[in-house]
C-alpha cells in the first residue's frame, strides 16, 4: 500500500527529502511513497489529522505546540532529517567579531513565514544576556522583501534561508553574522505521523526511514552538483551554481543528521527556546512526542 507523503512548504532546507522521492530511495527500501504538494505548514499539518495523508514532514515545534493544547494529541515525530537550524543572520556589512548584543543597535527583520526561527533566535539572545524585546525588528516581511530592504539600505540585518542568504553573500550584497546551525543540535525538522499509523504500518515507516536514511548518507558523500541534479525540477528558478553552494554551506554547518535517530538533545534545546518564548506553556516530555525505537530498528542502531 502506498504511503502518501505531505510535504510542509517549498523550502532548500529540506533537500533531502525531494531528493529520497526523486532519486528512488523510498521504492530501492521496499516502500512505495507518493508525494503531495502543501501550500503551507498549517495545511499539511491539517492533511495529516483529517487523515488525508499518512506522513508529512515538519518541525517538531508543531508537534509540541499541539500537545500542549490537547494532551491527546497523537501526532508524533519518528525520522529525524535536519537536525540543526537552517537560517542565518545576514548583515550589509562585514562584522567578522558580530555579538547578539550588537543587534540592539541594529535594525533587523526577522521571519514572518513560519515561528521558528525567531523562537530559536530569541533564546540565543537570551543566552548571550540581550533582551529580545529591545531589538528594533521588522516582522511583518517576508524574507524576498527583507532581502530586497537590506539590499536597498533600508536594514541592518535579517533573518533569512538558503537561496537568501547565499544570493546576498554572491553577490556582495550581504555578509553571515550567524549560522544558527552553530549553536549545535535543534531539534528542526522530521517525519511526523499519527501513533495509529506508527502501530499499524510500521513496517512500511522503516522501510522509508531506511530510504531517508540511505540518502542522508549519500549527501554527506556527494558532489553538490549532483545533488542538485536530482532536486532541481523542485527549484527551478534557483540557478544551479547557486544550489550547489547552498549545499556546500548547509553541508559544511552538519544541517543535516547523519542517521534518521531524534537525539535528545536537540529536542531539548528546541524545547527550551519553545519555554523561554512562551509560545509552550508546560513541559513536554521527549516521549510523549518523539519515538526512536522505529528508527533505530529500521537502521540496525
Amino acid at each position: 500500500m502506498t504511503i502518501i507523503l505531505s510535504e510542509n512548504f517549498r523550502a532548500l532546507f529540506y533537500a533531502p527529502f525531494y531528493a529520497a522521492h526523486a532519486s528512488g530511495a523510498f521504492k530501492r527500501a521496499g516502500v512505495e511513497v507518493e508525494l503531495r504538494p502543501s501550500s503551507d505548514p498549517l495545511e499539511a499539518a491539517r492533511a495529516l489529522r483529517a487523515g488525508e495523508v499518512d506522513v508529512m514532514w515538519g518541525g517538531p515545534l508543531r508537534v509540541l505546540i499541539a500537545r500542549d493544547k490537547d494532551p491527546g494529541s497523537d501526532l508524533v515525530c519518528f525520522c529525524d532529517v535536519v537536525a540543526r537550524d537552517p537560517f542565518f543572520v545576514v548583515g550589509a556589512t562585514p562584522r567578522p567579531d558580530f555579538k547578539f548584543a550588537d543587534l540592539l543597535s541594529m535594525k533587523l527583520a526577522t521571519v514572518s513565514e513560519v515561528p521558528t526561527p525567531w523562537v530559536c533566535l530569541q533564546d540565543d539572545l537570551r543566552r548571550a544576556g540581550v533582551d529580545p524585546a529591545k531589538v528594533d525588528r521588522v516582522t511583518d516581511k517576508d524574507m524576498a522583501e527583507n532581502e530586497a530592504a537590506l539590499r536597498e539600505g533600508r536594514l541592518d540585518a535579517v533573518q533569512v534561508f538558503q537561496p537568501y542568504a547565499e544570493n546576498l553573500v554572491s553577490t556582495g550584497a550581504g555578509h553571515i553574522w550567524n549560522a544558527a546551525a552553530g549553536r549545535g543540535l535543534t531539534a528542526y525538522t522530521t517525519l511526523v505521523t499519527r501513533r495509529g499509523i506508527l502501530a499499524d504500518r510500521a513496517e512500511e515507516l522503516a522501510c522509508m526511514i531506511r530510504g531517508m536514511d540511505a540518502t542522508l548518507k549519500w549527501f554527506a558523500v556527494t558532489p553538490s552538483l549532483e545533488i542538485v541534479d536530482v532536486v532541481q525540477s523542485f527549484f527551478p528558478d534557483v540557478p544551479r551554481d547557486l544550489f550547489a553552494a547552498c549545499i556546500d554551506r548547509y553541508r559544511a554547518l552538519e544541517l543535516w543528521g547523519r542517521d534518521p535517530v531524534v537525539r535528545r538533545e536537540g529536542y531539548d534545546r528546541l524545547h527550551a527556546a519553545m519555554r523561554s518564548s512562551g509560545i509552550l506553556s508546560r513541559d513536554i516530555a521527549f516521549e510523549d512526542v518523539i519515538n526512536t525505537k522505529l528508527a533505530r530498528h529500521a537502521i540496525g542502531a
